[in-house]
């Protein structure tokens, strides 16, 4: 087991690793930015150490300034948490070569999943259904027009990098293919450094479900059953439940076992997980893998008992998976809710602000995992997540019902979160009638 772990990451996923570091009898000390300086986090680690200004560009994704700060602080491994630099396979690269373990996938199976086309031809091989589309790359627009009358509009032109809804353009026609094939590309080159895209015959109204794996380095890889998360906005996550509704016990099993073949295939090991779309029918289609710990992780947690980020620190050191895929036992329903610094009615904008009074639900199957307190001032430089609302109970109806009564319990005061949002969403007849896909916020309670 590592004697000392460096989290290169901020806001309450920070606070989560501290927390395992801690049950496991591991050090922990945080990278954190000026803006970070009075963060709770950094005052509950073992040691703080600051990597820079307030920008993340200037802090949280300058390797060097990371690296320095685990040479600083003698650490064994190097925790990249979620977003920033998590999913970089250079990261990964520096962090072996400079002597810390990366608690994460290796770089080749990053290197293999973070290019979605490559993923898209693996998944193929493993006998996993994929989404009609191109064959490779689109290199040329008649190469693309071709295609998309091949499998018929409207099609979606996606970012072979990345992630996080970015380079992804709907098109309709040809006219509109042009016109994404440019954007997307342009888009893609900012956000990833990698202008690559290709196309997918766009499936009308989809759900978002996805496998949660962990793999140890001895070739031993499990799921822990999939968590659904259609109710987004632009891509972005609001609502994630398990189990995920209108799915037969079967299907959820070929989903999660094909996940399963995919991970192998790819020769990845620790925390991952592997995301579908699922039609009208309830076929699934593989889209991609993301090779980092997920924001939604306490769903799975909560449901299968099991801690995710413990398990990641127990893969990374050395340690073979003791748990086995007969040991997972799915409990009941779990459901979680980010709630956001935002302003709902007014086109979801930032909240930024000193939160005057934070008082966190509580009450039997409720978890709230979050960085804020009273007093805390949420930065405009970072994701306006200030934290996550998680129940399980043994029925979806009553896991609803709590989670309804967490979240009017739930008090921020200073700042307008996503609550208000949450709460129409939950006690709506169209919550309670339909099965929730990817356009269900926008078609009901965003306009």
């Amino acid at each position: 087991m590592f004697k000392r772990i460096l989290i290169a990451n901020r806001g309450e996923i920070a606070l989560r690793v501290i927390r395992a570091c801690r049950e496991l009898g591991v050090e922990s000390v945080v990278a954190f930015s000026e803006a970070d300086r009075d963060a709770r986090y950094v005052q509950l680690a073992d040691r703080a150490v600051c990597i820079g200004p307030a920008r993340s560009d200037q802090s949280y994704l300058k390797v060097d300034r990371i690296i320095s700060a685990a040479e600083v602080a003698d650490v064994d491994a190097i925790h990249p948490g979620y977003g920033f630099l998590s999913e970089n396979s250079h990261f990964a690269e520096k962090c072996r070569d400079s002597g810390y373990e990366f608690i994460g996938p290796t770089v080749e199976a990053m290197e293999r999943l973070g290019d979605k086309n490559a993923a898209r031809a693996m998944a193929k091989e493993c006998g996993v259904p994929i989404v009609p589309g191109s064959d490779g790359l689109i290199e040329s627009e008649s190469q693309a027009l071709a295609c998309a009358r091949k499998i018929g509009y409207p099609v979606l032109v996606k970012a072979s990098a990345g992630g996080g809804g970015r380079g992804i353009r709907q098109a309709n026609d040809d006219r509109q293919l042009r016109r994404a094939l440019q954007e997307a590309s342009r888009e893609a080159a900012t956000a990833f450094g990698v202008a690559d895209v290709y196309i997918e015959k766009f499936i009308e109204n989809p759900r978002h479900v996805e496998a949660q794996l962990l793999a140890d380095n001895y070739g031993n890889a499990i799921h822990l059953w999939e968590r659904d998360c259609s109710i987004q906005r632009r891509r972005q996550k609001l609502v994630e439940l398990t189990p995920a509704p209108a799915m037969t016990l079967e299907k959820r099993k070929a989903l999660c076992e094909s996940a399963v073949r995919i991970a192998k295939a790819a020769g990845y090991t620790n925390a991952g997980t592997v995301e579908f779309i699922v039609d009208s029918k309830g076929d699934f289609y593989f889209i991609e893998m993301n090779a980092r710990i997920q924001v939604e992780h306490p769903v799975t947690e909560m449901a299968t008992g099991i801690d995710l980020i413990q398990q990641q620190i127990r893969i990374a050191s050395g340690e073979k998976l003791e748990i086995r895929q007969e040991d997972v036992v799915h409990r009941g329903f779990a459901m979680e809710c980010r709630i956001n610094a935002e302003d709902a009615e007014h086109n979801f904008r930032p909240s930024p602000g000193k939160i005057e009074l934070l008082v966190p639900p509580g009450g039997f199957g409720v978890r709230f995992d979050s960085h804020a307190y009273s007093g805390y001032s949420v930065s405009p430089y970072y994701d306006s997540m200030i934290g996550k609302l998680i129940v399980q109970r043994a029925t979806r109806e009553e896991g609803v019902a709590t989670m309804i009564r967490a979240l009017e319990e739930l008090e921020v005061k200073g700042v307008k979160t996503s609550v208000p949002l949450l709460l129409k969403i939950l006690k709506s007849e169209e919550f309670a009638n339909e099965v929730p896909d990817v356009g269900f916020l926008e078609r009901y309670f965003v306009k």
